[in-house]
């Protein structure tokens, strides 16, 4: 059998399409919105951008055009993915770069987070064009960089009792990325927002009210420990999915969100029954504490 029959179809769907690197990609299932330069995805917490550079016709095909080509599209990612940190909204009034505006120095610390990126995805075109992606986390480093200093670290209530010492209930106390179940009924695990049908508008921290207009989620419910780690919430798509997440895992509570606020859209009303429910139990404050709080959009 000549093989060079089955060589040759594999060549050209290369060149046709190019030739690609993935070192990550979205779930079909995120929350992903699509920007002009880039994207965020509001479920995974992290942000892309693509830079693309065609080669110089004069030295097209030479291998140190390749690498200036790959070079350029680097810095038009870096570029791209900037213009999309900055416009993550923060809450309902501001995002990034308005936020930060005449912050010098935090403008700074974002630009070398956004420099120190890690390329995701590199894809070499037939026609010796480089497209490059780019992904940034938005928690971690840069959630600390960008939080604001109402959200406070909240200390964990530490109660010893007999046959335990201090340093397991501290134990305990730490592991709140760990998924969380509950043998009492009553007692929940996390908050997932049915927000479908209102239109919500995600955001880094969004609040939740009561219809009264009482806060029962925010800034003065969340520590800043886990803000800092996994965000204040976490956006989705299917509630199926969601209720079963680490996140909430266990016992969740389920509300449905009414309507959201002006302005912005990014902050939801729940019933004032719903509410009770949360505020009913001092132990519910805990998964509030740790951001056990997951909203479902379409």
């Amino acid at each position: 059998m000549n093989h060079r029959f089955f060589i040759w179809p594999v060549v050209a769907v290369l060149f046709l399409f190019g030739i690609s690197e993935s070192g990550s990609c979205n779930d079909a299932r995120d929350l992903i919105e699509q920007m002009t330069c880039g994207s965020i995805n509001w479920s995974r917490g992290v942000i892309q951008a693509t830079g693309i550079q065609a080669p110089a016709d004069k030295s097209y095909g030479k291998p140190l055009d390749r690498l200036a080509a790959l070079a350029a599209a680097k810095d038009t990612a870096r570029q791209n993915l900037l213009s999309v940190v900055k416009a993550i909204r923060m809450d309902s009034g501001q995002a990034v770069g308005e936020r930060f505006a005449n912050n010098d120095i935090i403008l700074a610390k974002i630009t070398e987070m956004v420099n120190e990126a890690p390329v995701v995805r590199k894809a070499y075109l037939s026609d010796g064009t480089v497209e490059v992606t780019l992904e940034m986390n938005m928690h971690g480093g840069f959630s600390q960089l960008v939080l604001p200093p109402e959200i406070k670290q909240i200390e964990s209530i530490k109660t010893v009792s007999s046959g335990r010492n201090a340093s397991q209930t501290e134990t305990e106390a730490q592991g709140a990325a760990d998924p969380v179940s509950s043998s009492e009924p009553n007692i929940y695990t996390g908050l997932v927002v049915d927000a479908r049908g209102i239109q919500v508008t995600p955001t880094l921290y969004p609040k939740i009210y009561d219809e009264s207009g009482m806060e029962v989620y925010g800034s003065a419910f969340a520590s800043r420990e886990f803000a800092v780690q996994q965000g204040m919430s976490r956006y989705e798509k299917d509630i199926e999915t969601a209720v079963r997440l680490p996140r909430v895992a266990g016992n969740p509570l389920i509300v449905k969100g009414l309507r959201t606020t002006q302005p912005g859209h990014t902050d939801i009303v729940i019933s004032n029954a719903d509410a009770s429910k949360i505020r009913g139990n001092s132990k519910h404050l805990s998964f509030l504490k740790k951001c056990r709080v997951l909203i479902v959009v379409e």
